[in-house]
């Protein structure tokens, strides 16, 4: 449970982020956008909780931190992670999607 609870923590951030994501831009909103979009959105979360498992086993609680360390460390890794991924499918579907216009 405790390796879990950075994405419970999260999760209602994510909703906003992906649900940003998804809406904008409105056009074109065609069926290989909403396919790139939920693909997306799902390697994103598979991405962050990947990263937060390892950086929770990672973690080695030391000095006044103590076991703290393991959620700050799976949290922040795990947040960095899902924000690059969505940087990089934000990027690719400018690209992708500004030719087809």
């Amino acid at each position: 449970m405790q390796q879990a609870l950075a994405l419970i923590l999260f999760l209602p951030w994510f909703v906003i982020l992906s649900g940003l994501f998804w809406a904008y831009p409105r056009q074109p909103r065609t069926a290989a956008r909403r396919a790139f979009d939920l693909a997306s959105i799902a390697l994103a979360v598979l991405a962050f909780v990947l990263v937060a498992r390892w950086a929770h086993g990672y973690a080695v609680p030391t000095g006044t931190a103590g076991s703290i360390w393991r959620q700050v460390l799976a949290t922040i890794s795990g947040y960095g992670v899902f924000l690059a991924a969505m940087l990089v499918a934000w990027l690719l579907r400018r690209r992708w999607f500004a030719r087809a216009l």
